[in-house]
C-alpha cells in the first residue's frame, strides 16, 4: 500500500485517483512537441525501386507488443545504470492468454526475465490495479520495465522475448490438439543515447527521503496518463520529497497540524537556469491526514512553478505553499534561487514537495525524464514497510547505506539523503 499523496497523475492503469496537474498559466514551448499530428500524402503507385529483404516466415503471434517510450541510460545510488521504460501488450486472439515470461534482448545478451510473481508484480490489465500475468481477449496489458546493468554502457538496441500459454488450439496458426505454448519475439527499440541533465537538488539540509521515486513500482512510476490519443508517463522518474525528525518521524505531534511536519515551509531552490513558463498559485493548505475530495483536475498538483531549463527538458516543483512562490512567468531562474516553500496544497495529505523532470510543460501530456544531481550525500536507506510506518507515526530505521558523497547520480526509491546549502 502506498500514500496516495504520493502522485501527481490520473494513472490509466491503477484504478486509484494518484494527483493530476491541467492546464498551466503561461505559453507553452514548442522545443520539444508532445502531441503527434498527422498529414495527408497522395501516392503515385508505381514499381518498387528494388526488392524487399526476405524476412522469414510469417509466424502467428497472439501478443502484440511495443514500448510507449525507448529508455535513456541513467546512475543511480546503488552504482547501478538503470534502462526505466513500460513495454505494452495487446492480446489479438479471442481467448485468455498467460505469459509465462517476459523478458529484454540487446546483441543476444538477455538482461532481464521476469516470470511467475515477479512478473506479476510488474504487470497490469489497462484500468485494473490487480497484479496478473492473463490477459483477456482484446485486452492490453502494460508490463514496467527496469534493466539494472552493472557498467556503465548500455546497450543501442533492445528486443522483447514473451513467453505465451495458450490454452486452446487455434489450428491451422496454432498446434491441432491441446493446448499450445509459444516464445514470441516482439516490441523491438533502441535506446535513447542522450546523457540525462545535471542539475542541483531542488532542496538543502539534512533527512531529505525520496518518498516515491524511481524504481519500484510506486503510483508515480505506474502512472500512465492516455491523453490526446496516446499514453505518457510524465512521473516516471518523480521524487515525492519528506523530511524527516531527528528520530525519524514524518511528523511530532498532531497529525492534522501542518507545523508538526518539519518538511512544511522548507525552501525550495532552483535546480538549474532557465524561465518560468507556467506556475499556478492561491490554492489553500490541504488537512494533513486527510485525503482531499471534490478537487478539479487542474488543481491536483496545487500551487506549482514549471522551468524549462533548455534542452528539451522541463522541472515541475508541485504542492508549494500558500502564498510563498516568488517568481512570475518569464522571470528567468538561477541554479540555486529560492523559489517558494514545500506546502499541502492539492491533492495531498501531507507536506511535500513533488519534484520532475518531463519533456514538456504540460505535466500530464509529458514522458518523464531521468536527470543526474550534481553533488549530494546518500546517508543511509529506508526499509520497504517505511512509508506505512511514517503514516503511522513511528519512526523507521535507517539502514543500508554507509553515508558518502555522490556525484551525478539519481537518487532511487527510500533512499535518505542530505543536501548542500546554497
Amino acid at each position: 500500500m502506498r500514500l496516495r499523496f504520493w502522485a501527481i497523475t490520473v494513472s490509466a492503469i491503477v484504478v486509484s485517483t494518484s494527483c493530476a496537474t491541467g492546464s498551466q498559466s503561461g505559453t507553452p514551448s514548442s522545443s520539444s512537441p508532445s502531441v503527434p499530428s498527422f498529414s495527408t500524402v497522395t501516392v503515385t503507385a508505381g514499381p518498387p525501386a528494388s526488392t524487399p529483404a526476405p524476412i522469414g516466415p510469417s509466424t502467428f503471434t497472439p501478443i502484440i507488443g511495443s514500448v510507449l517510450a525507448p529508455p535513456m541510460a541513467v546512475a543511480a545510488t546503488d552504482g547501478k545504470t538503470h534502462l526505466v521504460y513500460e513495454l505494452m501488450l495487446t492480446n489479438a486472439s479471442p481467448q485468455d492468454l498467460t505469459l509465462t515470461s517476459v523478458g529484454a534482448v540487446a546483441a543476444g545478451n538477455r538482461l532481464l526475465t521476469l516470470s511467475g510473481d515477479g512478473l506479476a508484480h510488474w504487470m497490469r490489465v489497462l484500468g485494473n490495479p490487480t497484479p496478473t500475468t492473463t490477459i483477456g481477449p482484446a485486452q492490453s496489458a502494460l508490463v514496467w520495465l527496469d534493466i539494472v546493468l552493472a557498467g556503465p554502457n548500455a546497450p543501442t538496441n533492445l528486443i522483447h522475448t514473451v513467453g505465451v500459454s495458450i490454452p486452446q488450439a487455434q489450428p491451422p496458426l496454432t498446434a491441432t490438439v491441446g493446448p499450445a505454448t509459444t516464445t514470441e519475439t516482439i516490441a523491438p527499440t533502441t535506446v535513447d543515447n542522450r546523457t540525462p541533465v545535471t542539475i542541483s537538488p531542488p532542496l538543502s539540509g539534512d533527512n531529505w527521503v525520496d518518498a516515491n521515486g524511481c524504481c519500484d513500482a510506486t503510483p508515480h512510476r505506474m502512472a500512465v496518463n492516455p491523453v490526446n490519443g496516446a499514453f505518457w508517463v510524465p512521473e516516471r522518474y518523480a521524487i515525492d520529497y519528506v523530511r524527516l525528525t531527528p528520530d525519524g518521524r514524518l511528523f511530532n505531534g498532531d497529525k492534522g497540524d501542518l507545523a508538526s511536519y518539519p518538511s512544511f515551509g522548507a525552501d525550495v531552490i532552483a535546480v538549474a537556469d532557465g524561465p518560468v513558463v507556467a506556475l499556478a498559485e492561491g490554492m489553500p493548505e490541504q488537512v494533513p491526514g486527510a485525503n482531499p475530495v471534490g478537487l478539479p483536475l487542474d488543481q491536483y498538483s496545487g500551487n506549482r512553478v514549471i522551468q524549462d531549463i533548455g534542452g528539451g527538458n522541463y522541472v515541475m516543483y508541485a504542492h508549494l505553499k500558500t502564498g510563498s512562490i516568488k517568481v512570475k512567468v518569464g522571470d528567468r531562474l538561477t541554479t540555486g534561487q529560492p523559489i517558494a516553500a514545500v506546502g499541502n496544497t492539492g491533492n495531498t495529505d501531507a507536506p511535500h514537495l513533488h519534484f520532475q523532470l518531463m519533456s514538456d510543460p504540460e505535466p500530464l501530456r509529458a514522458n518523464g525524464l531521468p536527470f543526474l544531481f550534481d553533488k549530494f550525500r546518500l546517508d543511509s536507506r529506508l526499509p520497504p514497510d517505511a512509508i506505512e510506518i511514517l503514516q503511522a507515526g513511528g519512526p523507521v530505521m535507517q539502514h543500508g547505506a554507509t553515508p558518502a558523497a555522490r556525484t551525478l547520480q539519481m537518487p532511487l526509491y527510500l533512499d535518505v539523503m542530505t543536501y548542500p546549502g546554497r
